[in-house]
């Protein structure tokens, strides 16, 4: 989907954005004497977006500035007089690409497809892509040959003529820690009030004229709407319409989901009289379902294609009244929760009597064996491969046992892993998730662990927003990766910091919640409906790239497999993400449509 291009002619930079997105207010674009500022999505705040992006062009316009990309969700271009920027916030929810041939940069975009149109593929891309189960792409690679990804948090600088003079990175960390409260406690109590105030300026700058809010009965979204609707109705001479989004699931095990749901929206319409209610109805809804609309139109490969319908139906009822934007509680597991990876520092720093205090506190809370604990949270993220490698020898037999985030799959041929990097690409993205301190690269891929943006990206013109994540605001990030672990853990209390920070909102029958049922019943009911147009859909399969790296036959057992309920949500991750690449392959050559 493209919402901005720039393009060169005869020297001069000509930069374009849609007419139909300036007026949704997805795009804003701002001119001075300093140049202009083209920002697809919000810096600041949403309210205050157009003064959001005067600044950033004030800021980058002046001679010799270069300052780090301010808060958002947003991705930007700045044309000065003498140089242009391009950046992504850190969140990098909003793709940005330029196309570069020996140092010089002739278009940039938002969509790499289109810039891409007669590009050869790069096979290193579909290596990496096919490794891991993350939902946003975080490498420079892309699909195309001479295109490249602007990098959340990432400056590129070029000349007025395009020559590319620097790519600035992200600095460390989400934020500087200067701008996170300092932690008043050791104990969830104290580490609360930090949390509240972080989530509350969250949601408050994500919040527009319509704000729709997801709600599924669960702590983590019901926080967030009541938060909105908190800040909203303490807002004074200001009309504002609070929609609440639901699924609604009639039979199955999600109906147990219903009495939660009822009670949040309850509680939230206490804060918010007027506040909408729109319960959509799931019960027909499955995985798979219009899998070749959702996973062939989208710019890249989207490995959560599988999932679409269902957010697609949502987001849809909240297009139909005009909602402007859409938060949601994506992020809060690995954000907000105890982070159990901090047993690996008490390992690496030699501390064995806590790492063993610890491990049996966590054992205990988790309902988990001691031996699994450490075995996932110690050995596995310091030897990553080496660990799914044994798993997968004690658990052959079928495609799927065994088969974790980074190992090749068997249905990828061995021949093409070789020819294009497969190993390497696995290294780079198990040193992504785990680095050299586990726990504190766990903030850094949550960003890119779930979130479903790569659908919101594609339907934003249809729909009129983006959606947004509290949760993974740059501020609640840098609050809780300050805290120590002692501040966040409580065993047999998942999530203590936030519920103690919404303590005063949060309904009690919700707060004390410890389970929530998964999506495995809209996976299941998708697999027994389109299992068979799966396996039709990979034998028919006509793109030469889609034979040169898969064996067909046995992508199509790992299907049968799935169906029969043989392996686990890794397994059929790194199913889906490899059916959603034949799909993607297979309508590569349609026409791309200016905005679409």
């Amino acid at each position: 989907m493209e919402a901005l291009r720039l393009e060169w002619a005869e020297g001069v930079p000509k930069l374009w954005t849609p007419e139909a997105m300036a007026r949704q207010g997805l795009v804003t674009t701002v001119s001075s004497k300093d140049g202009t500022a083209a920002v697809v999505g919000w810096i600041g705040s949403y309210r205050d977006r157009v003064d959001g992006v005067r600044r950033l062009l004030d800021d980058f316009g002046r001679p010799g500035s270069a300052p780090r990309p301010p808060p958002g969700d947003y991705a930007a271009v700045v044309v000065c007089r003498d140089r242009i920027f391009l950046m992504r916030d850190e969140q990098a929810r909003i793709p940005l690409f330029f196309r570069e041939s020996s140092g010089h940069v002739s278009a940039v975009s938002t969509s790499a497809r289109r810039l891409g149109a007669d590009a050869e593929l790069d096979r290193r891309y579909f290596c990496r892509y096919l490794t891991g189960n993350l939902a946003q792409p975080h490498s420079a690679l892309t699909p195309f040959t001479g295109v490249h990804r602007v990098l959340g948090g990432e400056v590129v600088e070029l000349s007025a003529s395009g020559q590319l003079r620097g790519r600035m990175p992200r600095g460390t960390g989400w934020a500087d820690d200067s701008t996170a409260p300092a932690a008043e406690g050791l104990r969830p109590g104290g580490a609360a009030q930090d949390l509240r105030r972080a989530l509350e300026d969250a949601v408050g700058r994500r919040t527009g004229r319509t704000p729709a809010c997801h709600v599924s009965g669960g702590t983590d979204s019901t926080s967030v709407a009541l938060l909105a609707a908190h800040l909203l109705g303490a807002e004074q001479g200001r009309r504002t319409e609070l929609v609440l989004l639901a699924g609604r699931f009639g039979d199955g095990e999600l109906a147990a989901e219903q009495p939660y749901l009822d009670e949040a929206m309850e509680a939230i319409r206490r804060h918010a009289p007027t506040a909408c209610p729109v319960i959509v109805d799931a019960d027909d809804v499955a995985d798979f379902d219009d899998f070749q609309q959702h996973a062939g139109d989208s710019d890249e490969p989207h490995a959560h294609a599988f999932r679409a319908p269902f957010w697609s139906r949502l987001h849809a009822a909240a297009a139909d009244l005009g909602c402007d934007t859409l938060l949601t509680g994506c992020g809060a597991d690995p954000i907000v929760d105890a982070n159990p990876l901090h047993l690996h520092r008490l390992a690496r720093t030699g501390r064995l009597r806590q790492l063993t205090t610890q491990a049996r506190a966590w054992a205990a809370g988790s309902e988990r064996g001691l031996r699994d604990v450490v075995h996932t949270y110690v050995v596995q993220p310091a030897l990553p491969l080496a660990t799914e490698r044994v798993t997968a020898l004690a658990r052959r037999g079928t495609v799927l046992g065994g088969l974790g985030a980074f190992t090749r799959p068997p249905w990828l041929r061995p021949g093409f892993a070789r020819a294009h990097g497969y190993r390497r690409a696995s290294l780079a993205e198990s040193r992504f998730l785990f680095g050299r301190k586990p726990e504190q690269a766990l903030y850094e891929a949550a960003n890119y662990l779930a979130a479903p943006d790569i659908l919101s990206w594609q339907r934003a013109p249809q729909d009129g927003f983006f959606l947004s994540h509290p949760f993974l605001d740059p501020g609640v990030v840098a609050t809780m990766r300050r805290l120590p672990a002692e501040a966040t853990f409580l065993p047999g209390h998942p999530k203590a910091v936030l519920r103690e920070a919404m303590s005063d909102l949060l309904p009690s029958r919700i707060r004390g919640r410890k389970v929530k049922v998964p999506f495995n019943q809209l996976y299941v009911r998708g697999l027994r409906a389109h299992g068979e147009e799966l396996v039709d859909l990979c034998r028919s399969a006509r793109h030469p790239l889609t034979a040169e790296m898969f064996d067909l036959d046995m992508l199509c057992q790992a299907i049968r497999e799935a169906q029969f309920g043989t392996g686990d949500s890794y397994s059929w991750d790194r199913l889906n993400s490899s059916l959603a690449l034949v799909v993607w392959l297979e309508r590569l050559d349609r026409p791309v449509i200016a905005g679409s």
